[in-house]
């Protein structure tokens, strides 16, 4: 999966938060005038610890208008960022194991979705769809197993 890129501040032709350098020796951050954005505080928002960076000295900074509209710029950064940027730099080295993915991963659930006749869940409550879609995954599975092997190895490796 791709690293989701959802800062409104690009949009409006500020920095974005990829451009602050993490520095993971220092957890700190370097923003693009070259100042350091210090680790201030962790809170919790919607289940998730998320690390507060700023620095002290963005009001006598000539870049603050292309930064921030605040007192200072503020970076948040999840408790485990570092496996979603790890996932991303494998990403950048190669760009084709996207397409991979969407022809391999995608096609079983557009499948499925078919089968169910592109409609909704036939149950109500997380519990209840949560066992028909696996009950709808288990006969994809069982389809893929006897269309790949048959139906006498796939009894044989029951029984096994």
């Amino acid at each position: 999966m791709p690293k989701p890129l959802t800062s409104g501040a690009k949009a409006e032709g500020r920095f974005s938060k990829q451009d602050f350098v993490y520095i993971v020796e220092d957890d700190e951050y370097r923003c693009p005038a070259g100042e350091r954005l210090t680790w201030r505080f962790d809170n919790v928002e919607h289940g998730l610890t998320l690390r507060n960076y700023w620095a002290s000295n963005c009001a006598s900074c000539p870049m603050k208008p292309q930064c921030t509209t605040g007192r200072e710029r503020r970076i948040k950064r999840w408790e485990h960022e570092a496996v979603i940027d790890a996932m991303q730099q494998r990403l950048e080295q190669k760009p084709d194991i996207m397409r991979v993915r969407r022809q391999t991963v995608e096609h079983p659930f557009g499948t499925i979705k078919a089968w169910m006749g592109a409609t909704h869940f036939l149950t109500r409550t997380l519990k209840r769809v949560s066992t028909e879609m696996s009950l709808h995954v288990l006969a994809y599975n069982l389809k893929r197993v006897i269309a790949i092997l048959g139906v006498s190895p796939l009894i044989a490796a029951i029984r096994a």
